[in-house]
């Protein structure tokens, strides 16, 4: 490597090392987001589930346990 080619692969270095550090930024807002989304989407269920247990409660009527007649 002649000192001529230095300067141009110490930029493209620097370059690279900057695109991907914007990069990881980007990912990073991304996952920050998608976290954000699913701790939505998890209480809605919770809170769902909690719904449905309750209307299942009182749409099951309690059958009482008798003998059949002919007992």
């Amino acid at each position: 490597m002649t000192t001529e080619d230095r300067p141009d692969r110490l930029t493209r270095l620097e370059i690279i090392v900057t695109e991907q550090e914007k990069t990881i930024e980007e990912l990073s807002g991304q996952i920050a987001e998608q976290w954000k989304t699913i701790e939505a989407m998890r209480r809605q269920l919770e809170a769902l589930t909690d719904r449905f247990l309750v209307l299942e409660e009182h749409a099951t009527p309690d059958i009482p346990i008798t003998k059949p007649p002919h007992y």
